[in-house]
């Protein structure tokens, strides 16, 4: 089994070191050098032949992310798509590839939860996914360390954030609904973002997805100068530096309520947003693997998983240390 790694940053080289602990035949597609134990390929994954890959795992950030899953949306291969780009897969028309999209911790684990609550209950009143990758304690500056691509934490808080109100969907400003929030014993902050994505379609009353920070971090952005470039710089990853990453999906139907607590630290030189959000997209991958006829040709979310699949990822990620409380 040929797999086409294509990203080697935090994430990416964390999933592409899973599977190649897997067994599998797995090449890794980057324009920087990286150690990671694959069949590596130094160059531009938009250029590069994949024709031979039967699975392509895409990690590329953004905007080249997207432009890389349209490039194969027709070559009739599974494509796992994972780069969070505005323009999403669904959009995508006449497609007989099979592109499974989203499949992280937060989009990802975060649906897959929302959607086993919806097999349970039948219906959704309220849906609330709040998330956030930071350092173990804050400083005098950001409070902030980018664990994924800089440049797609500031579309996040730039772009409006599409929620459900009434049963309808609607835009509201990217960082409203700014309250306080205790994220296991941490006095945070929690805001709307547009991290809802394919969830949107699923029926519900009220709907809505909180990135979650340190007191004083998105006020310090609203009222900074600093060009995006800057912000990267400022936003730099210390890899000797304790950073977590938690999340709360609460789900109510009725008089039945559910919330799962989701949190890491890392671990083995991992960083947690790392691996919450590699192991669920190498569970995923697995699992297509084992089960090559779980989708047909097409765009498919993670709520679209089947349940034992969902359970698989759950199983798995508290095998490797990952904290997860249904309450």
């Amino acid at each position: 089994m040929r797999i086409h790694c294509l990203g080697g940053g935090l994430v990416g080289s964390f999933v592409t070191r899973r599977l190649v602990e897997s067994g599998f035949d797995v090449h890794l597609y980057d324009v920087v050098m990286r150690d990671t134990p694959a069949n590596f390929h130094l160059g531009d994954a938009l250029v590069s032949d994949h024709s031979h890959a039967e699975i392509i795992v895409n990690m590329l950030p953004g905007s080249l992310g997207n432009k890389m899953t349209s490039l194969l949306k027709n070559t009739g291969q599974r494509i796992v798509d994972l780069s969070f780009s505005e323009s999403t897969p669904d959009l995508l028309e006449d497609v007989s590839s099979t592109i499974l999209w989203d499949v992280g911790i937060a989009p990802g684990l975060s649906n897959m939860l929302v959607a086993s609550a919806f097999r349970e209950f039948g219906r959704l009143d309220e849906v609330s996914i709040k998330v956030g990758g930071n350092p173990q304690q804050p400083d005098e500056e950001w409070s902030y360390m980018a664990p994924f691509s800089p440049h797609d934490v500031i579309a996040e808080y730039t772009r409006p954030a599409r929620v459900i109100q009434q049963g309808e969907q609607v835009e509201v400003p990217a960082m409203t609904d700014l309250h306080s929030i205790d994220a296991n014993g941490r006095g945070m902050e929690a805001f709307l973002t547009d991290g809802l994505r394919s969830l949107l379609a699923m029926p519900a009353q009220k709907m809505g997805e909180y990135t979650v920070r340190w007191p004083g971090h998105i006020q310090r952005y609203q009222n900074s100068k600093l060009s995006p470039d800057e912000l990267v710089e400022a936003w730099a990853l210390d890899p000797l530096r304790s950073e977590f990453t938690w999340m709360e999906v609460s789900v109510s139907s009725g008089d039945e309520n559910r919330t799962w607590i989701v949190e890491d630290i890392g671990k083995d030189g991992d960083s947690s947003m790392a691996r919450t959000t590699g192991l669920v997209t190498a569970c995923c991958v697995i699992a297509w693997i084992d089960r090559p006829d779980m989708f047909g040709s097409g765009v498919y979310a993670p709520e679209d998983l089947p349940d034992d699949v969902i359970q698989l990822v759950i199983e798995i990620m508290r095998a490797e240390g990952v904290s997860i409380e249904l309450r």
